[in-house]
């Protein structure tokens, strides 16, 4: 498998550097509001990773995914809802946990708190080796990075030496890539503040030095193998956990880094908590769509290009899954036995050319392009008559392949079975209403509306038909 490397700007032939043990580390969400569709974006893409080592290259995979539980914004927001840090945290952890269930990401090995207290101390522990090793300074109370003393520092961002301020500190978690200075590890306890102490005196810990310890800590120290996230947190989070973690060890941090690009509104605009333009997986999910249709229409376009979200993209991932699952119900209906050799070497070509995709860094939209390549010749195939149930059996074989690393078509049928009414009910029963309608029969089409209604599923009319949901 090659995958592109941030910290080299090329693609590389991924190995582990322990066996077939794969150990990573994923940045998880800043719990001060519900995740977005555009972090899920790049969960999703990183739980397709995580299946590719899994399933095409057979790896063991050890994932961390943590959870940001106390830095800047948790703290603000819990003030504003007048609840302690840990209650108001928990909320979006848990809905983080039915979103990413929803969604059918696989969960990680190990999903730490900043705040757990092992956490704690190895941060502590962290800070402690870094001021013996000459990296740090202290001012009123809080403790800093000194990035002069790391000549590699800027090594992931690219950035320019001469726009780096060393000298120059910024208590603030966040900050922009026009502002590299020396940053905080450790912030003195202020009033009404949570507050740790120790050893290194009362305070909390900065942002980038909760994933350092953390990696280092649940991943059995370094160089990890891959790091990700989106490419947001490339300058200053990623930056600074190198400074962190090398400097503390003198070892390279992670081999490998992976950055999923931004997903962006119609409008060309990121999707931003802090703008406010998010949308949210169970908004989605009211809007009628299915979970699984959101997770095919994350995963339509690479994960290194920015993805433009747009209510169009559901309906043609809608309709694109349906014909995939649509495919697959074809076969129940073949009874001929035997197998016939050319849809034995078109499925053998389909299985090889779908793994030859993931392992060119990913390329699922390039998988699917083979999976509908196919799709497109098993319904000839059935059309003709030139399929056998032990073709079937081949096909099926082929798509739990194809699904162990997409993981949309299983979650679609599963909705399907989950269904008080099937898919192919209700769809019929539109066909039949829209009938009725053409034949001004209303008072019939009224009354198929009517008892979906009661039966849980609304249907709904615009200019470009009509759209059902579950109530």
């Amino acid at each position: 498998m090659r995958l592109y490397n941030t910290l080299t700007r090329r693609e590389e032939i991924f190995r582990p550097s322990r066996g077939q043990l794969v150990r990573m580390y994923t940045c998880g969400l800043t719990v001060y509001a519900r995740g977005h569709i555009g972090n899920f974006r790049t969960f999703v893409a990183l739980d397709v990773l995580r299946r590719a080592l899994k399933y095409e290259e057979s790896f063991e995979v050890q994932q961390i995914m943590n959870f940001t539980d106390v830095d800047d914004r948790t703290i603000a927001a819990s003030r504003v809802a007048e609840m302690s840090l840990r209650d108001y945290t928990n909320q979006y952890i848990e809905a983080f946990r039915e979103d990413a269930l929803a969604l059918g990401l696989e969960p990680a090995e190990e999903q730490p708190r900043a705040t757990d207290e092992a956490n704690l101390r190895a941060m502590t522990e962290m800070i402690r080796a870094l001021e013996a090793n000459g990296h740090t300074y202290r001012r009123a109370g809080s403790i800093y990075f000194k990035i002069s003393t790391l000549p590699q520092y800027g090594q992931l961002a690219q950035l320019d030496p001469e726009g780096i301020k060393s000298g120059a500190r910024v208590d603030s978690d966040q900050y922009d890539k026009e502002n590299a200075r020396d940053f905080v590890l450790w912030k003195s306890a202020k009033p009404g503040e949570p507050s740790w102490d120790f050893g290194i005196g009362p305070g909390r810990p900065g942002w980038h030095i909760e994933c350092s310890a953390m990696a280092l800590r649940l991943l059995d120290g370094s160089p990890i193998d891959i790091h990700a996230g989106g490419v947001d947190l490339i300058f200053p989070h990623h930056e600074n956990e190198i400074a962190q973690s090398e400097g503390m060890t003198g070892e390279q941090f992670s081999r490998y880094w992976v950055h999923v690009e931004h997903l962006l509104l119609d409008q060309g605009e990121k999707m931003s908590k802090s703008v406010g333009n998010v949308l949210t997986v169970p908004e989605i999910l009211e809007k009628g769509y299915r979970a699984s249709v959101l997770r095919y229409a994350l995963l339509s376009v690479h994960y290194r290009k920015q993805l433009k979200f747009t209510w169009q993209s559901m309906e043609q991932a809608d309709e694109s899954l349906a014909r995939l699952v649509d495919c697959l119900a074809r076969l129940d209906r073949i009874v001929s036995t035997g197998r016939h050799p050319v849809m034995s070497e078109q499925t053998a070509s389909a299985r090889a050319a779908f793994s030859a995709m993931i392992a060119d860094d990913l390329n699922i939209p390039g998988g699917l392009g083979v999976v509908f390549e196919f799709v497109r010749a098993i319904n000839g195939a059935v059309d003709q008559e030139e399929l056998g149930t032990g073709n079937v059996e081949e096909i099926r074989d082929a798509f739990k392949q194809f699904d162990r690393v997409l993981g949309f078509i299983s979650l679609r049928q599963a909705e399907d079975t989950a269904s008080p009414v099937s898919v192919k009910e209700i769809e019929q029963l539109i066909a039949d209403r829209k009938s009725l309608r053409k034949q001004r029969d209303f008072a019939a089409a009224d009354q198929i509306r009517t008892d979906l209604d009661a039966r849980g599923i609304l249907l709904e009319d615009d200019s470009t038909g009509t759209r059902w949901k579950r109530k």
